[in-house]
């Protein structure tokens, strides 16, 4: 355990070098920035695309660019209803400047991330001062799920960025009682709502219900929720969108969108992310890495600290995503990323609790010491005998855990174990060194071998049989990154779309033997198998 006491206060405590550095605004920005720079920005456009969500988003991007069609999002040729149009409309103003490569399909979600993390800076300099927000920033910064977020070519970032907007607005009315920052909130309400729907404005509903009734407040939430300016600004930022949608396609959007991907989301699991009542105790630890003890040791203050408004307001908006999503049918890691940005501000205001070393550097030491073993591990891993795709995927990620990969590992956990068992500084601050540690290693070593080994193949078949330029079709697969590469729509196999002799057909290789089944007098040429997915060209029938 670790020798250093408790800090006073809000756990600014004696002042130290870095303590007094964090007070001045122009380093804690710096700080900041060189932080986003690493975690968001490092290799974005490396890694090939990953499949579903990435392939998905950015397939409905490139369509919207190609056909000129702005209005109706479509992936493969058919209208993609899962999400509204502004991330694909940010996603092809970066192609349109950058062209489409990976680099400008995940730029959007990089400075959306990078804008969140500095509107967190701002609102807790407000309230708590330079350092408790540079803290607070880093913390954000350096956490593996939101960095993860953040180099993904989809809708998360974006969303988060407006729904902490929101909040931080919702909490400065709390305080002011000024129109105009009520104003602001409907302004980013609209622009969440015309990034993902209902849950921009679900959220911050819930959550100031239970805050302002807490106080004693209901009226006075009653009244800025009722202001027809605000809702008139809310409409006029994303009823055109709706109103051009349902015009362009009829109702399809809406009785998708709302009913199945909403409302049904909640009720069922959709595409089998379902999960216990208590899937999320087991995930929150996981996505709040390397920052998990931080987490654990003010979780017991939530009861001493109710009282303070600040405090209760953040947990507030934790606990309603949390107990919300705990009981939806639906459940994904990054859910959780909706309230995790109260745990950052909380973590930070109390960081002086943090001195129990054991607890702050165990999670990062484990997870360090699991991704050291993981290249003896991939051996053990039991694969059954009808899935093929996961046995080459499993011998590809062998190839690539190389030597290189176990240097780059076990240097951060050498560093993380001599920061753990360091005498000098604080422990939080000590932890914010191995979030640094953490990033290098995960960005530079883990993240770019696991998506070459996953998605490597499905972008050299793309690019492949975007240079063949046969008719192209898709068997019983589903990996949208495909026709991103190709460049072209990849129809899906059906009865209105049938196999024909003179198509190159892309698949999964556990497909292979049901495609050579049904077609049994067309003769067959494997053009390309690495991975887990194959090309074949299907020749005239004899």
């Amino acid at each position: 355990m670790s020798t250093l006491q408790p800090l006073g206060g809000h756990g600014a405590g004696p002042a130290n070098a870095l303590d007094r550095a964090l007070a001045s605004p122009r380093i804690g920005l710096a700080l900041i920035l060189a932080t986003l720079l690493l975690s968001f920005f490092w290799g974005i456009g490396g890694p090939p695309l990953y499949d579903l969500d990435e392939g998905a988003f950015t397939e409905a991007t490139r369509e919207m660019i190609a056909s000129g069609n702005y209005v109706t999002p479509h992936k493969d040729g058919k209208p993609r209803y899962d999400k509204p149009a502004l991330i694909y409309w940010l996603q092809a103003a970066s192609v349109h400047a950058l062209g489409l490569n990976e680099l400008a399909l995940r730029l959007p979600s990089a400075l959306a991330a990078s804008l969140w993390v500095l509107a967190l800076w701002g609102f807790v300099r407000e309230r708590q001062g330079v350092p408790t927000a540079t803290v607070a920033a880093l913390t954000m910064a350096l956490s593996l799920q939101v960095a993860v977020i953040a180099k993904a070519a989809v809708a998360d970032a974006v969303l988060n960025l407006f729904i902490a907007l929101t909040f931080f607005e919702i909490y400065r009315y709390s305080l002011e009682r000024r129109p105009g920052i009520a104003l602001r909130a409907f302004l980013w309400m609209g622009l969440g709502f015309l990034t993902k729907g209902p849950v921009a404005v679900f959220f911050p509903l819930v959550v100031s219900l239970g805050f302002f009734l807490s106080r004693g407040e209901g009226r006075i939430l009653w009244r800025a929720a009722l202001n027809p300016l605000g809702w008139l600004i809310f409409l006029a930022v994303a009823g055109p969108w709706y109103l051009a949608i349902y015009l362009d396609d009829g109702p399809g959007f809406f009785e998708s969108f709302f009913l199945k991907h909403n409302a049904g989301r909640f009720g069922g699991a959709m595409h089998g992310h379902s999960g216990s009542l208590f899937y999320y105790f087991i995930v929150l630890p996981l996505i709040l890495l390397p920052f998990t003890g931080w987490f654990l040791r003010i979780l017991p203050t939530l009861r001493a600290r109710w009282p303070d408004p600040l405090d209760r307001f953040l947990w507030f908006w934790f606990l309603a995503v949390f107990v919300f999503f705990s009981f939806s049918g639906t459940k994904l890691p990054h859910y959780m990323l909706y309230g995790a940005t109260p745990l950052f501000i909380l973590m930070a205001r109390h960081r002086g609790l943090l001195t129990n070393a054991w607890l702050a550097f165990v999670p990062p030491l484990a997870l360090l010491a699991l991704l050291l073993v993981l290249p003896d591990l991939l051996p053990l891993i039991p694969v059954r005998p009808d899935r093929p795709h996961e046995a080459a995927q499993f011998a590809l990620g062998l190839t690539v855990l190389d030597s290189g990969y176990r240097l780059a590992v076990g240097l951060g956990l050498a560093l993380t174990l001599g920061l753990a068992l360091a005498r000098v500084g604080l422990v939080w601050q000590r932890l914010l060194l191995v979030g640094l540690v953490l990033a290098v290693v995960v960005h530079g070593a883990l993240m770019p071998r696991v998506l070459e080994v996953m998605q490597g193949p499905v972008k050299e078949a793309g690019l492949l049989a975007q240079r063949i330029g046969l008719p192209t079709v898709v068997y019983r697969t589903s990996m949208p990154s495909f026709s991103v590469y190709r460049q072209a729509i990849t129809p899906a196999v059906s009865p209105e779309n049938p196999l024909a002799p003179g198509q190159l057909v892309f698949l999964r290789i556990d497909r292979l033997e049901s495609l050579s089944s049904e077609l049994p007098g067309v003769p067959q040429e494997l053009v390309f198998q690495r991975g887990p997915v194959a090309l074949v060209r299907l020749g005239a029938e004899p």
